[in-house]
């Protein structure tokens, strides 16, 4: 009778202790568990195949992935869509400065006043117009990480009229992957787990 006692007694905090230990079904627990990534076709045509490989160059230089060409192998597949635009920036002003006197004498008697006058004018003026067309690169790209079962688990939306030392394709590429292992690092932090250094500690430079 007693034995009977116990077991129900501590049964509930077993149960309550085993809940507890299993890791909650979130994005940030799959996000963690991502070790290989497949990044599949971007929709955007053949630009976007560009900003394709640009992403998978910068994931790999990030240590942080594997990253593979076959998608049965993936822990998740980023998916999304990219383009690659060229513009002209066009710059235009125009000054202009004007500056006119005129002077009229009266000559004779007063009726000559209303009839004849001596009148002298001058006038000054000068422009200058400018126009500055720029072609420019703008990059965007959104993206996302889906797990082997279709749950979006992770996504960013990026873009660049290029950086100091790289194109516009090549900055979204690496804004991405800065953006993922931060998205990264920031989850093993709020866990409690321990941040491990990538295998470039300066993945980014150039």
């Amino acid at each position: 009778m007693f034995r009977t006692f116990l077991v129900a007694l501590i049964a509930p905090a077993l149960v309550a202790v085993s809940a507890s230990e299993v890791p909650e079904f979130t994005p940030t627990v799959q996000l963690l568990a991502i070790k290989r990534i497949h990044v599949d076709k971007l929709g955007g045509g053949e630009i976007a195949q560009h900003v394709r490989d640009m992403v998978i160059s910068s994931l790999q230089r990030s240590g942080m992935f594997l990253l593979t060409e076959n998608p049965d192998r993936a822990d998740a597949i980023m998916r999304g869509s990219a383009e690659d635009l060229v513009f002209t920036d066009t710059f235009q002003s125009s000054e202009s400065l004007n500056a006119r006197m005129s002077l009229g004498i009266p000559d004779g008697s007063s009726a000559a006043k209303a009839s004849s006058r001596r009148s002298m004018s001058a006038g000054v003026g000068e422009s200058e117009s400018t126009r500055i067309a720029e072609r420019k690169h703008e990059a965007a790209a959104a993206v996302r990480l889906v797990t082997r079962d279709g749950d979006v688990i992770w996504c960013t939306t990026q873009e660049s009229l290029g950086a100091k030392f790289r194109g516009a394709s090549a900055d979204v590429a690496d804004k991405i992957t800065r953006q993922l292992v931060e998205d990264v690092r920031k989850a093993r932090l709020d866990r409690g787990l321990t941040v491990s250094a990538p295998v470039n500690p300066n993945p980014f430079s150039r």
